[in-house]
């Protein structure tokens, strides 16, 4: 008889989180998951996103639509693909449905880049007090997820959030302006931005920053399309949340 494996508890991973540790698995089949501490971390400083001109050029053409929690369990699904550059996944079913319900308690939160109507890209991670835990970005066209980053930049710096953690560094995130920092210097950030959202009881975990408010707060100028709480977000949009300066 097969021995049955618990299903990872989502309140276990928020603690996990908290204190540095996050959970992969060997692959998308494998039956349970284990617990990653990088001796290097990645962050992208919300100050410090790098807005390249050909990156602004295709924000602002409007070529790409990107959404906010519109379709989570299809990026989650998404990243959790095999594909030509990436023949493997640390995402499992034990993880796919532990954020899932993360993100049924609003702890969990995706970015959608669509083209023609198409889902071609996006990312998902974990938000918890004013930090926001980034665990997967994927893309199936070009420019597709370098899009749903700086969407998600943008709203984690109206937001109010102080840390995005990347995990490990690539040359995909330290050209968009990821810097790789000791564990100590990592855990020093990450207490800053946590502090006082995971102790007690589960029903004092708490959100933090506001992830949405983005969506609430129209910017001068900006036109009506561009202003729709539950629709796309605009590229003009965008751009000017990661320029303005105040």
């Amino acid at each position: 008889m097969a021995k049955r494996i618990p299903p990872l508890d989502p309140e276990l991973l928020l603690r996990a989180y908290s204190v540095g540790v996050f959970p992969m698995a060997d692959s998308h089949d494998a039956p349970s998951v284990y617990w990653v501490e990088p001796k290097e971390r990645a962050i992208l400083p919300l100050d410090g996103f790098h807005l390249s001109r050909s990156l602004r050029k295709t924000l602002l053409s409007e070529r790409f639509e990107t959404t906010a929690d519109q379709a989570f369990g299809d990026i989650v699904e998404l990243c959790a693909e095999s594909a030509g550059d990436r023949p493997e996944t640390w995402i499992n079913g034990q993880i796919a449905r532990a954020v899932a319900a993360l993100h049924a308690a609003g702890h969990a939160h995706s970015i959608e880049t669509w083209l023609d109507g198409e889902l071609v890209g996006g990312l998902y991670g974990i938000s918890l007090g004013n930090a926001f835990f980034g665990e997967s970005m994927v893309s199936r066209a070009t420019d597709a997820s370098k899009v749903a980053l700086a969407h998600l930049v943008a709203r984690l710096r109206f937001g109010g959030f102080m840390l995005l953690d990347c995990q490990f560094m690539t040359d995909h995130l330290n050209s968009l302006g990821a810097v790789e920092i000791s564990r100590d210097a990592y855990m020093a950030l990450l207490g800053a931005a946590v502090a006082g959202t995971v102790s007690g009881s589960p029903a004092t975990l708490s959100a933090g920053a506001d992830f949405r408010a983005f969506d609430f707060a129209p910017s001068p100028n900006d036109s009506p399309e561009s202003t729709t709480v539950l629709g796309p977000t605009s590229g003009w949009r965008i751009v000017q949340a990661l320029t303005h300066t105040s």
